[in-house]
C-alpha cells in the first residue's frame, strides 16, 4: 500500500472573483500573504493555460514592485506592440519624453530611426504648439495625417481622466497597430486591457508612473535572466510546468473558454486533453494550492453592447470537486431582475412599413 511521507496541507481554495483585474488584485494579495507566512516568491508561481491570461497580473506585480519571471511567453510589459502603446500614453502624459517619441514616431509609415530623430528635433517639445509645427515637420506625405490625429489625441491640453484619455489614444493609434502586427487582433485585445486597466486611475500620468519599466530600453522584447540570488515569483504556462513542484500553485481563468480552451474543443480528444492540463496544474502544489475564476471578461465596448462577458465555471470544477475546495466569493452576486415584476413595454410596429 501507497502512504504519503507528507503530511496533508490546507483543503484548496477557489475565488469567484468579479472580473480579470479583481483576480489580479486577489492572486497577488494571495502570493504576499503567502510571502509574509514565510513562503519564498520562489517557492510560489502563478499557472495560466495560455501566456496572455496573466497579462492584467503583470500589471498588478508591477504596480506593487513584486519581481517575478515568466516562462512560457513573453512579458506583457516587454513586448513590442504594448511598448509601443506605452510610448504613446507616456507622451500624453509627458510631452517632453523625447525617448517615448522616439518609439511613437517610427510607427509612422516611411519614418525609421534617422528621420525620427530630425523630426524630433523639428518639433518644440518643451516650448510650443506641436499641431502647429507639424505640417511644416519632415513628415512623408503619407503618415501626416496619422500623426496629426495621434498629436491631436495626445494632447494632454484638456486633462481629460485617465480611462477616456488612454481610451482616445488608443484609437488614434489603432490604424497604426494594425499596419505594424497585421492579422494580429490578439495584440489590439492587450492594448484594450491595458487601456481598461486605466480607469482605474484619476490622472494618466499616474497611471503610467505606476508600470515599472526598463525605459528607454526599448528595442528588446524579452527580459534578461534575474540573478540567481533574488527572490522573484515564477509565471509560468502550463505546459512548461510539467514536471515541476512548488509550495504554493495560483491556478487562473479556471472557466469554461479558459481551461478548458475553447480553441481545443474542436479536436476529437480535445476535451480530455484539456482535462490533463488542469490536472497537471493541480498537481504542482506540494502545500497550498488556489483556483481563481473572474464571472466576467473584459471586452472592448461595441456600440451599445456591454464592456463585459460573463463567464461561466470549468466544467471540470464538478460538485465532486467542489466539495473538496474551500470557495470564497469576493463580491455580491447582483440581483438577477424578476421578469414578472419587470413592467412591460409597449410594442408600436408598423408591419406595413417593412414591405414598402
Amino acid at each position: 500500500m501507497l502512504r504519503a511521507a507528507r503530511p496533508g496541507g490546507t483543503r484548496p481554495d477557489l475565488a469567484h472573483c468579479r472580473d480579470e483585474a479583481d483576480e489580479a488584485v486577489a492572486v497577488a494579495d494571495a502570493v504576499l500573504a503567502l510571502h509574509e507566512e514565510g513562503t519564498p516568491l520562489r517557492e510560489q508561481t502563478v499557472l495560466v493555460r495560455t501566456a496572455h491570461h496573466s497579462d492584467l497580473l503583470e500589471l498588478e506585480l508591477a504596480r506593487r514592485r513584486v519581481p517575478f519571471v515568466k516562462y512560457g511567453g513573453l512579458r506583457y510589459l516587454e513586448t513590442a506592440h504594448v511598448k509601443d502603446y506605452l510610448a504613446a500614453l507616456r507622451v500624453a502624459s509627458n510631452p517632453h519624453d523625447t525617448p517615448s517619441w522616439f518609439r511613437l514616431l517610427q510607427l509612422l509609415d516611411g519614418v525609421g530611426p534617422a528621420r525620427a530623430r530630425r523630426i524630433i528635433d523639428e518639433l518644440p517639445l518643451h516650448t510650443g504648439d506641436l499641431a502647429a509645427s507639424w505640417p511644416t515637420a519632415s513628415v512623408p506625405d503619407t503618415a501626416r495625417d496619422d500623426g496629426a490625429r495621434v498629436l491631436v489625441a495626445v494632447d494632454p491640453g484638456d486633462a481629460p481622466a485617465a480611462g477616456p484619455h488612454a481610451e482616445r489614444v488608443l484609437d488614434a493609434l489603432e490604424p497604426l497597430i494594425r499596419s505594424r502586427y497585421p492579422g494580429d487582433a490578439a495584440r489590439l485585445d492587450d492594448l484594450h486591457e491595458l487601456a481598461a486597466a486605466a480607469a482605474g486611475f484619476a490622472r494618466l500620468v499616474d497611471f503610467v508612473s505606476d508600470l515599472v519599466l526598463d525605459w528607454p530600453r526599448s528595442t528588446g522584447d524579452l527580459a534578461g535572466p534575474p540573478h540567481l540570488d533574488e527572490d522573484y515569483l515564477v509565471i509560468s504556462t502550463i505546459h512548461s510546468a510539467k514536471g515541476l513542484e512548488w509550495d504554493a500553485v495560483h491556478v487562473l481563468h479556471a472557466t469554461d473558454g479558459a481551461i478548458p480552451s475553447d480553441m481545443a474543443l474542436g479536436e476529437p480528444h480535445g476535451l480530455e486533453e484539456e482535462r490533463r492540463i488542469l490536472y497537471v496544474a493541480m498537481t504542482r502544489a506540494r502545500r497550498v494550492l488556489r483556483l481563481s475564476a473572474p464571472g466576467r471578461y473584459y471586452h472592448r465596448p461595441n456600440g451599445r453592447d456591454d464592456a463585459y462577458g460573463y463567464t461561466k465555471l470549468s466544467r471540470f470544477l464538478d460538485r465532486a470537486v467542489l466539495d473538496h475546495l474551500d470557495s470564497v466569493r469576493r463580491f455580491e452576486a447582483e440581483p438577477t431582475p424578476d421578469p414578472a415584476r419587470a413592467p412591460a413595454g409597449r410594442v408600436q410596429l408598423d408591419l406595413e412599413r417593412l414591405w414598402r
